[in-house]
């Protein structure tokens, strides 16, 4: 008995190895240097600093936009959710603090690891918060590599909460979020044998969908998530730390102000790094867009975005330009997405965005996707970027960023990245030669394989990748 076997082999990066050829011996070796930008000097004056201990501020908070002067502390190590939440009595978990909090209340957390009141997976708020992590017990000094605060769910948390780490879903004006890790590395489910990548603990991400056999199935929420139905106003995500998110780092809903993300490290995350969409409604008419708010996003070091599923072919970008908000994106490093740094196919108006200053590298499927009209999809590298009809497109670059601390082993299996489907189809066996004589259609089957999908990145060594690059990515 004959059977027909058709093997067919996607091998993503192997087929778009010309553009990537002159870059990854360099990657590895990590040889290049690369010149500063004498446009940023001024506007690193004000970028937060991340790795450096910090005298803590001052007993008195300064007032937020809502107006509030409160203070509370957190520390799981030492509190309880039975004091008062004082810099002497701190809670034991962040919820708690939230949950006790008046709007644009200011709350200190200690360096541990938080999964929310009774390990229940998440935290949400429906106000606007001021969370400032990784503080030392004594709350003296906030230090995210001496100390981390380390929001992190474990995989059985997934057995009855499926939701977004943090999550805000309401009011958010004067909303800040500062030096904490976002870590969904233990929460998700990991294949034992398929996609291992040696040096890196487990196999490939398993999809929602993927039942594990001795855990509970990955869920498919971002870490950081500001719901559509957020109200507006300005909103900071600065200093933090994002891994292994099984569908976006950050999403957020932008109704109006200006959402900054600026000096974070996002590494090992599904589908994008960062997607911040216009919610305001559009007044003028059929295809009309309002604009809605600014979304800066400035000095972030974002690796390693992967796409949707295992086959490589939708999603995996290091930014997405979504509609209604004016965009400036600057001074990062964007590198190894599955498919591009920056995706501007979502026919955002031109005069609202800017991409200047930044540093891309290594992204499987060009630097930048953009699509001028439907059914048209555009692939650039940063060296044609000046062909580009948008507000401002200034100071780009394609090279390999000198002394970025990656972790090597991930590096590899990045590079040597590979998905197979193996389809056997027999139509003299007994069951299609029945169909057959039935009237019905035959049938095969189909197996598919990935060298490494979406692994888990070793949220400690994303640490080591804050200040790599003197004005560029994180400092």
């Amino acid at each position: 008995m004959k059977k027909l076997r058709i093997i067919c082999a996607f091998a993503l990066s192997m087929a778009i190895a010309l553009p990537l050829s002159a870059q990854i011996g360099s990657l590895k070796d990590v040889k290049k240097n690369v010149p500063g930008s004498k446009k940023i000097t001024e506007a690193q004056k004000d970028i937060p600093s991340t790795g450096k201990s910090t005298e803590s501020k001052t007993e008195t908070a300064a007032p937020s936009k809502s107006g509030s002067k409160q203070i509370f502390y957190v520390s799981i190590a030492s509190g309880s959710n039975r004091n008062d939440g004082s810099k002497g009595a701190p809670f034991k978990n962040i919820d708690k603090a939230i949950n006790m909090a008046q709007p644009g209340a200011e709350i200190r957390i200690a360096g541990g690891v938080y999964m929310g009141t009774l390990n229940v997976g998440f935290i949400e708020s429906n106000k606007p918060v001021r969370l400032f992590g990784s503080f030392n017990e004594g709350f003296s000094t906030q230090d995210i590599v001496a100390h981390p605060t380390l929001i992190q769910p474990d995989n059985e948390s997934a057995r009855s909460a499926r939701k977004g780490i943090l999550k805000f879903t309401k009011d958010v004006a004067g909303t800040v979020i500062d030096h904490i890790v976002f870590d969904g590395g233990e929460r998700n489910a990991y294949h034992p044998s398929d996609g291992v990548v040696e040096g890196i603990e487990g196999g490939r991400l398993l999809l929602p969908t993927e039942k594990p056999k001795d855990k509970y199935p990955t869920v498919g929420e971002p870490l950081l998530q500001f719901v559509s139905a957020t109200t507006g106003g300005d909103v900071t995500i600065q200093n933090c730390v994002f891994t292994n998110a099984a569908s976006f780092a950050l999403q957020a809903g932008h109704r109006s102000g200006k959402f900054t993300v600026i000096n974070n490290v996002f590494a090992g995350n599904k589908m994008a790094a960062i997607e911040i969409y216009g919610t305001c409604a559009s007044t003028g008419g059929p295809n009309t867009l309002a604009l809605c708010g600014e979304v800066e996003i400035a000095y972030n070091t974002i690796l390693f975005s992967w796409s949707r599923t295992k086959d490589f072919l939708d999603m995996g970008y290091g930014v997405r330009i979504m509609t209604k908000c004016e965009y400036n994106i600057h001074n990062n490093i964007i590198g190894a997405s599955i498919l591009a740094g920056v995706d501007h196919t979502r026919f955002n108006k031109n005069e609202w965005i800017k991409v200047d200053n930044n540093i891309f590298f290594v992204n499987k499927d060009k630097d930048f996707h953009y699509s001028p009209a439907s059914n048209t999809r555009l692939r650039i590298d940063a060296g044609d970027f000046g062909d580009l009809e948008i507000a401002s497109v200034e100071g780009n670059r394609n090279e390999i960023p000198d002394g970025l601390k990656v972790n090597k082993a991930y590096l590899e299996g990045y590079l040597s990245a590979r998905y197979s489907e193996q389809a056997d189809f027999d139509r003299n066996s007994p069951a299609n030669q029945w169909r057959a004589a039935m009237g019905m259609n035959m049938q095969g089957t189909i197996s598919s394989s990935v060298t490494m999908f979406c692994n888990k990145y070793p949220w400690r060594d994303a640490l080591n990748l804050l200040g790599n690059v003197q004005g560029y990515g994180a400092q």
